[in-house]
């Protein structure tokens, strides 16, 4: 892993109890700064890297 996290900006990531897709803006020891997909230029939020997972489409989960 790179300096604490495994995420690297410009990353697609999730919370892992679920959320909107986010992507990752910057990447901070154990932390990330991440915004909205769906708006590239509304608020940032910074989340700990624990909190989050790599955004997958569908995948296993299937989608209606």
């Amino acid at each position: 892993m790179r300096g604490g996290t495994m995420f690297s900006v410009g990353d697609y990531v999730q919370p892992r109890q679920g959320g909107p897709k986010l992507k990752v803006l910057d990447v901070k020891d154990d932390s990330i700064v991440v915004v909205q997909a769906s708006n590239e230029q509304g608020e940032t939020f910074t989340l700990k890297a624990a909190e989050v997972t790599l955004y997958t489409e569908a995948g296993d989960f299937g989608v209606c």
